[in-house]
């Protein structure tokens, strides 16, 4: 959900060390250039506040982790966060992009793992194709994906998830894993880092779906 317009948020990004400028400069050389090691690189696109990535990044040190938001007023959060932690994770940088440009900052196969949580509905018909994990967005992905990388989406609107596994499977990829209620899905559920959003519905006793996808 887009925050409302924070009008220090733009100066925050140009500032902030942890929010990678100019990443269409970066294609192909993200291990080597920006983190200084070869291994494994998983974004989450639509990072939000960003308490999943950091978490993820903090709990993996032996991964490099980027998190992707198009919304200046969010993403100023998950800077304000980053800042404000004790001991930030070094394994982890921001970028301020929409993702309907990703292929032209990341080259064939240069991404390991791709996150999209609680990712906007666009409940329309119209507006499908907005959708994360609509047929524009996994050709996108197939494209900077690994050929063993694997995507995780999780929600906690039953439609965009019904309309996920379509696509999923449409479009060719496999289902490795699917939940319809994660939290009391002994195997999935372990090990599993919470969104804030992930934590305010399953609080309201909403049921989180979560599926894993390869090619």
């Amino acid at each position: 959900m887009r925050l409302k317009n924070v009008p220090v948020a733009r100066d925050a990004i140009a500032k902030s060390d942890i929010c990678i400028k100019e990443p269409e400069k970066l294609k192909g050389r993200w291990k080597e250039e920006i983190f200084g090691n070869d291994k494994p690189l998983h974004i989450e696109i639509g990072m939000g506040k960003g308490r999943f990535i950091m978490d993820l990044a903090a709990a993996y040190p032996d991964i490099n982790y980027i998190g992707i938001e198009m919304y200046s007023s969010v993403i100023y959060r998950g800077i304000q966060k980053y800042e404000e932690a004790e001991n930030p994770p070094k394994n982890l940088v921001f970028l301020c992009f929409d993702a309907t440009d990703i292929c032209e900052i990341f080259d064939q196969g240069e991404i390991d793992r791709i996150y999209l949580n609680f990712s906007d509905p666009w409940p329309k018909d119209r507006h499908a194709k907005r959708r994360l994990t609509s047929d524009r967005f996994l050709k996108r992905y197939d494209q900077i994906l690994a050929k063993d990388g694997h995507i995780e989406f999780k929600t906690d609107n039953k439609g965009l998830f019904d309309f996920s596994l379509e696509s999923v499977k449409e479009n060719g990829w496999k289902l490795d894993a699917v939940t319809f209620d994660l939290h009391n899905d002994e195997v999935m559920n372990k090990g599993n880092i919470m969104t804030e959003y992930e934590q305010k519905f399953s609080s309201m006793g909403n049921p989180i779906y979560k599926l894993i996808a390869s090619r």
